[in-house]
C-alpha cells in the first residue's frame, strides 16, 4: 500500500524555523512533481511550493524567500525548511507526489499525506 507519511510539524515562535519531511512507502515506479500545500480553518487549501522531478521549483508568493522545497529521489522523500515563521504560516500542511505505480501503466496517481499541523505563536 503507498503512503505519504509527513513529520516535522509542531509549535514555533514567529521568525523560528521548522523543516517538514514526506516519506513515501509501498511500491513505486517512479515519482514526477512533489509539492506541499496547506490548510487553515475556514480556508480552501493552497499550493505552497513544489519541485520537479528534474528539481525545478515554484512557490507560492507568500513564502518566497524563507521557505525552500527540496527532495531526495534516492528515498523517494521531499522537504520543506520553513524559516522566518509567522503566524499566519499556521495551518495543517499537506505533502502531495504525483507518481507511477508500475512500468506497465504509464499515468500517474495523485497522493496525499494525511497532513502535519504547524502552529506559529505570536
Amino acid at each position: 500500500q503507498v503512503q505519504l507519511v509527513e513529520s516535522g510539524g509542531g509549535l514555533v515562535q514567529a521568525g523560528g524555523s521548522l523543516r517538514l519531511s514526506c516519506a513515501t512507502s509501498g511500491s513505486i515506479f517512479s515519482i514526477n512533481t512533489m509539492g506541499w500545500y496547506r490548510q487553515s480553518p475556514g480556508k480552501q487549501r493552497e499550493l505552497v511550493a513544489f519541485i520537479t522531478s528534474g528539481g525545478t521549483t515554484n512557490y507560492a508568493g507568500s513564502v518566497k524567500g524563507r521557505f525552500t522545497i527540496s527532495r531526495n529521489n534516492a528515498n523517494n522523500t521531499v522537504y520543506l525548511q520553513m524559516n522566518s515563521l509567522k503566524p499566519e504560516d499556521t495551518a495543517v500542511y499537506y505533502c502531495n507526489a504525483e507518481l507511477r505505480l508500475s512500468k506497465y501503466y504509464s499515468g500517474y496517481v495523485n497522493y496525499w499525506g494525511q497532513g502535519t499541523q504547524v502552529t506559529v505563536s505570536s
